[in-house]
């Protein structure tokens, strides 16, 4: 299992720092400024970062992703391609923990052994199967750990307990924790009580929880940190920067955020 996700939450810790991971869509705009935008996040401060694989039913995000999903399908860009653009960026970042959020359909049509296989040996430090339940994730977190992949797992405000349960004991990496209920995007106000969910994890030994959904201002950030969650993750802001070709805000953007989780 890879050891940067644990390299970086003791990294932080030590500086009293939160996590700041940035989300993007792998092939957005264009598979070459998509290259770009990978290098311009890490410069611009993430800690980490979280990549989408274009994929025509994104059911967990909003209308945001969703369209940065669509732009990368019309460019032809598939899961071979983002898999070449991740292990580049390995050679040119071999510290910075990647982690991949995507939907059961594109690991069980490449099979779920070689998936995770492909994975790993493009340096990806994690992944997420967004539509997969704890109860029905088995079988892709053993896939996952024998490759050396860690599993992440959702989990929310009002994630019943054995449900926790399993899911601090299957995860890895870190607990992607929801900041709301639905889709991604920054469309709705975000809801934060979410200081019993953190402390069961924390009593669980689940992995750090970072926040995700939602996380668009740097007020966000400080609220996510302050409830105890060990960093956040931004998505649709950054992505709405990334349809503009706004590469500039885009780094203003993570800079800001970045900047949050250090007071």
């Amino acid at each position: 299992m890879t050891a940067r996700y644990a390299a970086m939450f003791h990294r932080l810790r030590q500086r009293g720092e939160g996590v700041f991971g940035a989300f993007v869509m792998l092939g957005d705009p264009d598979l070459e400024t998509s290259a770009r935008i990978l290098d311009l996040l890490v410069e611009a401060g993430a800690d980490m970062l979280e990549v989408g694989i274009p994929f025509s039913d994104p059911v967990a995000d909003g209308p945001t992703i969703q369209a940065a999903a669509e732009r990368a399908l019309r460019q032809g860009v598939t899961p071979p391609d983002c898999f070449q653009l991740l292990a580049a960026f390995r050679e040119r970042h071999p510290d910075v923990p990647v982690g991949i959020l995507t939907y059961a359909n594109i690991v069980v049509a490449q099979g779920r052994t070689a998936f995770y296989r492909v994975a790993a040996e493009a340096g990806v430090d994690s992944v997420l199967v967004a539509d997969v339940p704890s109860v029905e994730a088995a079988p892709f977190v053993e896939s996952a750990i024998e490759a050396g992949v860690s599993p992440v797992m959702i989990a929310a405000a009002n994630t019943p307990r054995p449900t926790l349960e399993r899911i601090a004991r299957m995860g890895r990496g870190y607990t992607y924790c929801v900041a709301r209920t639905g889709v991604t995007g920054t469309e709705r106000a975000m809801e934060l009580d979410h200081a019993a969910l953190l402390s069961t994890l924390a009593g669980l030994g689940a992995p750090p929880p970072v926040l995700g959904f939602g996380i668009s201002t740097p007020d966000h950030v400080r609220a996510a940190l302050a409830v105890g969650a060990a960093g956040v993750i931004s998505g649709s802001a950054i992505v709405k920067l990334v349809e503009a070709v706004d590469l500039p805000a885009v780094s203003a953007f993570v800079g800001e955020m970045k900047g949050a989780t250090k007071a």
